[in-house]
């Protein structure tokens, strides 16, 4: 395993130094937060990707083909669905926002007072999503090491926070870009044909397993329609996604980078099933579907290669983790505290050590809390349910129907957030009644309460329009640097 060891260590390594180099050109709050809204179309695909793939995309991702066959693509075809979704329908209105978190849009759009509740709902969904990232270090050093959990998690929890506060946006998405190159390689290109080969190719593993395995459907109709419910719509308004968004050079940037960046998505999520397929004919009584991709990792593939896919694996977990934790800092620090002690100017130099503060905060918060749970599916059902539940409908309604008031922004994502908790208490954290029952209240209380209260002001809605449009420069929080 040693020339395993030294591919993996030259990524950490490498990883580091681009936390390092990100630093020194963070100088401004637009560049630690949104990579000063630069991002050219390959730089946007590559990182927009990065982030939306991570460790439950790829291992999991695998281990849902190995229990279902082909059809375990689902779940990662609906989040690409989403990213698509998002950037034909909406990146380029977000995009010329030119704000830095989505309570900042409601604010705009329903007149400043949607702030610190929604704030904290995004905040609890972005903790738990860096919190599932963070628990998946432990499989794949457990693959390399044989490490202690804990051990492993505070390690690899340790580098992504390190380079994410060095260099804020900058550092994550230089990392990502190599992350995203590794991912391809190591996924696309290396374990998907000799996971094939291995299992005899499709004529074999036909043969071999039963049916059902080959059936598009064969996962389950609802489980399909939960899928699109929360990962699905959970791309069109988590905080994580349209920070990205935000770093774009251009709408049409967010747009066409975006289109591509979701049509790799559904290429990797059939990777993944037929990865998992794959290991499911070598491997048939694995003790968890999980272990799929770790098994035929170690097992099946050449030294050296095994360590580039390892690190595919480990890219893949960071990107996401990285990408949760710095979306989970903003909005510790804009939405909820800043708020909370009214607000204050300061220099760029004073928000950017600020916003840098928050991340090692928030990601020393991920690291012990990712110690203590243990179940990443939980974790992960947790974060969307609130997420969807709570703020897919005064999002979406702010920018889709004009009649939506702040007082049913407010009320929606109360009820919408507390039905989820109270029905994940009584049905289960896995259930689908929570996420259902949750948006169909929250979808109701909008619609009654903003018909019962005064329409949002004129001008409130005169001043959306024009920053949707992008014509309204005064509004624009700081200039927008020239392309590099």
């Amino acid at each position: 395993m040693a020339v395993d060891y030294t591919v993996i260590v030259v990524y950490l390594a490498g990883m580091l130094a681009m936390g390092w180099w990100g630093m020194r050109r963070a100088k401004s709050k637009s560049e630690f937060l949104v990579a000063g809204r630069r991002l050219g179309p390959t730089m946007y695909s590559g990182t927009m990707a990065a982030i939306v793939l991570g460790g439950a995309s790829t291992i999991g991702g695998v281990g849902l083909g190995y229990q279902y066959g082909l059809s375990g693509a689902w779940m990662v075809f609906t989040i690409g669905l989403g990213l698509l979704a998002l950037s034909v329908f909406f990146s380029a209105r977000i995009a010329r926002l030119k704000v830095y978190t989505v309570s900042e849009m409601l604010d705009l759009r329903y007149g400043g007072r949607a702030g610190v509740i929604s704030g904290v709902v995004m905040w609890a969904y972005t903790l738990m999503l860096a919190v599932t990232s963070t628990i998946a270090y432990a499989t794949i050093f457990d693959v390399l090491f044989d490490m202690n959990r804990t051990v492993a998690i505070i390690l690899g929890g340790s580098i992504v926070v390190a380079y994410s506060t060095l260099g804020g946006m900058w550092s994550i998405t230089l990392t990502d870009m190599v992350q995203f190159v590794v991912k391809t390689v190591g996924v696309l290109l290396l374990l998907l044909p000799i996971a094939v080969v291995k299992a005899g190719g499709f004529s074999e593993m036909k043969a071999k397993l039963p049916t059902e395995y080959f059936d598009p459907l064969g996962i389950g109709g609802e489980t399909i329609f939960t899928y699109v419910l929360i990962y699905t719509f959970g791309m069109l308004i988590g905080q994580d996604i349209w920070q990205r968004v935000f770093t774009a050079r251009s709408d049409r940037t967010a747009k066409w980078g975006g289109t591509v960046a979701g049509t790799y998505c559904l290429a990797y999520a059939l990777a993944g099933a037929v990865i998992g397929t794959a290991a499911k004919v070598l491997y048939p009584k694995l003790a968890s579907a999980d272990d799929a991709f770790a098994t035929i990792v170690k097992d099946e593939l050449p030294v050296g290669v095994r360590g580039l896919v390892l690190a595919a694996a480990l890219a893949a977990v960071m990107s996401t983790s990285s990408g949760a934790l710095i979306a989970c800092a903003t909005v510790a620090n804009n939405d909820i505290w800043s708020r909370l002690r009214g607000r204050i100017t300061t220099g760029e130099r004073d928000e950017v050590q600020g916003n840098r503060a928050f991340i090692l905060i928030m990601g020393l918060a991920v690291i012990a809390t990712a110690i203590a749970l243990n179940n990443v599916v939980e974790a992960l059902t947790v974060a969307y349910n609130l997420l969807v539940g709570g703020l897919l409908v005064p999002i979406l309604g702010g920018l889709l129907w004009k009649r939506g008031t702040a007082q049913g922004a407010l009320a929606s994502v109360a009820v919408g957030g507390l039905a989820v908790i109270g029905l994940m208490a009584t049905y289960g954290i896995l259930a689908n009644e929570p996420v259902y029952y949750g948006l169909l209240s929250s979808l109701a209380v909008y619609i009654a309460v903003s018909l019962m209260t005064r329409p949002t002001d004129a001008a409130v809605l005169a001043a959306w329009r024009e920053r949707l449009a992008g014509r309204n420069p005064e509004l624009v929080s700081e200039p927008v640097p020239a392309p590099q």
